[in-house]
């Protein structure tokens, strides 16, 4: 069974999305609502995975590498499917 870990923020549509798409199609994944420390935890998740720029949410990990968000998500569902 692959790990699967998504950081979100409560107030982003993308990252309700990507929790839908993963209870929809019953796919154990941990959540981390990094909501009251944002600023930190994206800073945080940058140096982690080592994301250029801006760190958007959410950020999805799948076996401890880094798909990337939503649409990363839906355009490659595989990934966390199989």
């Amino acid at each position: 069974m692959k790990k699967i870990e998504i950081y979100t923020v409560h107030y982003c549509p993308y990252c309700k999305k990507a929790l839908a798409f993963l209870r929809e199609h019953n796919i154990e994944f941990k959540e981390i609502d990094i909501s009251e420390n944002e600023n930190e935890m994206r800073k945080k998740l940058g140096e982690m995975y080592n994301i250029p720029g801006t760190v958007t949410v959410p950020q999805i990990i799948v076996d401890g590498k880094r798909l990337g968000g939503c649409d990363d998500m839906l355009a490659n569902p595989d990934v966390v499917l199989n």
